[in-house]
């Protein structure tokens, strides 16, 4: 029997870099570092103001009032402290109550407009669209006084946080033209195959365009949500007469006010009232990704 022997293989010496090679890696290395080092560099701008407010959250009285950007010691009981500040714990419930009920009744109100927005053809849709862009162009100030008017003195609610909560029963404009571009892109065969099986336009809307259109639902009512609870012009005009029924956003305008020396509560509060929304915004990021880059074909 004979036996193959391989040839041994010989490696080939690298064969030096000619002088465009070169440039072409210098190139883009110096362009990694340039993408990467504005990337830390914008980071950093956006996340150091919220570790300024968290480490003077932190200090004790009278270090929060030196040039200190560390505590020396860590005095958790601040947030404590502000919990158990009168009426802190009340506006937490009426922001709550504010944002969670003002969300669903937005959802509920905006979603039957847009896919009729959407997916109907009727006389003079284009006209409601027109209607609903120019609502949104229309800042509240300009009707504030009339709104007032109507609900302090003819529902006579003022002093309450129902006067900026109803009006979300029945619809908001920049949540309806949201939907209803999202909704734009659910195929009509759908709809259609959805009819032929024997569904109404309600069932159809509640079984097949909801499901399909939950990423666009979601980061809408994400978007209400976020409004409702920094809002502060309307718990200001509506609520400013009760203490007891305003939110953080105008509540914390007041402790800053009484706790102007202390600053290390003030940023507590802050922190406090910060920390709901950045929670949800990093658990519901995925709604925002999803609501800007899927359509209705799902696979």
């Amino acid at each position: 029997m004979t036996q193959v022997i391989s040839p041994v293989q010989v490696r080939q010496p690298a064969r030096p870099l000619t002088p465009a090679a070169r440039t072409a890696r210098r190139k883009a290395l110096l362009e990694w570092v340039a993408v990467h080092a504005l990337a830390v560099a914008a980071g950093l701008f956006f996340v150091l103001p919220f570790v300024f407010i968290f480490l003077t959250a932190v200090m004790s009285d009278r270090q929060a009032l030196t040039r200190d950007l560390t505590p020396d010691t860590w005095e958790w009981g601040n947030f404590a402290q502000v919990w158990e500040s009168p009426n802190f714990v009340k506006w937490w419930g009426n922001t709550l109550m504010y944002a969670g009920l003002g969300t669903v009744l937005m959802v509920l109100s905006s979603v039957p407009v847009a896919y009729a927005l959407a997916k109907f053809r009727f006389r003079g849709r284009n006209l409601a669209m027109v209607l609903t862009i120019s609502a949104m162009m229309l800042p509240p100030q300009v009707v504030i006084i009339p709104m007032y008017l109507f609900w302090t003195k003819q529902m006579h609610m003022g002093g309450t946080l129902w006067p900026i909560i109803i009006p979300l029963a029945f619809g908001d404009a920049f949540s309806i033209f949201l939907l209803r571009q999202f909704l734009l892109t659910v195929p009509d065969e759908y709809l259609d195959a959805a009819r032929v099986d024997g569904c109404g336009e309600l069932r159809t809307l509640l079984r097949v365009v909801v499901p399909m259109a939950k990423p666009g639902i979601a980061a809408a009512a994400l978007f209400q949500f976020f409004y409702c609870w920094n809002d502060y012009f309307g718990p200001q005009i509506y609520a400013s007469e009760d203490p007891t029924a305003w939110t953080l956003s105008y509540g914390l305008e007041s402790f800053r006010t009484t706790h102007h020396v202390n600053w290390n509560l003030t940023m507590a509060a802050t922190v406090l009232v910060m920390a709901p929304v950045i929670a949800l915004f990093f658990f519901a990021q995925k709604a925002f990704i999803e609501g800007i880059t899927l359509t209705g074909v799902k696979g």
